[in-house]
């Protein structure tokens, strides 16, 4: 896996690409997202994943995944994350059980960039399930 990184217009703005030209845009001066907002995303975005592949190998009707996190840093320099904690909002006809695990199972086993954290910061984490009512789907 390669990447790249360059600056772009205006101060500490940058621009990341991967190998097949798809970029990202990173600030330092609130323009973009951040590189430590970044972190976050990508752990969200790689346990969400997860289970959505999760919960379908269990048969679950999956509407969506939605995760709220919240990362404390620390209040020296590095401002490194000391804790992490991801919020699950999963959406459709799912049984919390199967939710809860799916979660577990990104979380302890699959997710690459939520274990690679997890070396350093205490990462938490909740599951909450919002089954649709019969007008949601209209």
């Amino acid at each position: 896996m390669k990447v790249f990184v360059e600056s772009t217009h205006g101060e500490m703005n940058f621009k990341g690409t991967n190998e097949r030209g798809q970029s990202i845009q990173f600030s330092g001066n609130k323009e973009a997202v951040s590189p430590m907002e970044s972190v976050l995303m990508a752990a969200a975005a790689c346990s969400s994943i997860d289970v959505e592949m999760i919960l379908k190998k269990m048969r679950q009707e999956l509407k969506s995944v939605h995760v709220e996190i919240e990362g404390t840093r620390a209040d020296a320099v590095p401002a490194v994350f000391t804790k992490i904690h991801m919020h699950y909002i999963i959406n459709g006809d799912i049984k919390l059980e199967k939710a809860q695990k799916a979660v577990d199972m990104s979380m302890e086993q699959y997710c690459s960039v939520s274990i690679m954290l997890a070396k350093s910061v205490e990462i938490t984490h909740s599951v909450e399930v919002r089954i649709p009512e019969w007008n949601d789907t209209i």
